[in-house]
């Protein structure tokens, strides 16, 4: 596991699949090998790319919690990660409807409860100033790696 956290974008965004203003995630503030916190304050952002006629709708928090897993899996495995594909998801919870109208910073938080060789389950959620906006579990498939 990397020992130095990413503190800013442009460090996430060369560990994950997205890039430019698709890398939504500001910071990681806590990484065990099992779960991640970031930070990020993109939601307010207007140029926000997951914004749909001015509104950031709160299901845009799962594409938040699937870039916090794919930088856990690149610290947990110390090298970037191959786009790997969200392929269920269950027991999805908005309490919101929207995200661009939380004042504070969002807390995307995605916790290991499986891990397979190629993929894994992660149960995840954002929220603002300790209020849950949504959380969740998800099934990530990775792609076959070489050997």
């Amino acid at each position: 596991m990397l020992t130095v956290l990413p503190a800013t974008r442009v460090a996430i965004a060369a560990l994950i699949p997205h890039q430019g203003a698709m890398c939504l995630l500001d910071c990681v503030e806590r990484l065990d090998a099992d779960s991640i916190l970031c930070a990020s304050a993109s939601h307010r952002d207007a140029a926000n790319p997951l914004r749909r006629d001015g509104l950031l709708p709160a299901v845009a928090g799962i594409e938040y919690a699937a870039q916090a897993m794919a930088l856990h899996g690149a610290l947990s495995d110390g090298e970037a990660q191959p786009i790997g594909f969200l392929s269920a998801l269950r027991g999805l919870r908005l309490s919101v409807e929207r995200l661009d109208d939380i004042a504070g910073p969002l807390a995307v938080a995605a916790t290991v409860e499986a891990r397979e060789r190629r993929g894994m389950i992660y149960g995840f959620s954002v929220s603002s100033d300790g209020r849950a906006l949504l959380e969740g579990q998800a099934v990530v498939v990775l792609p076959e790696r070489g050997p």
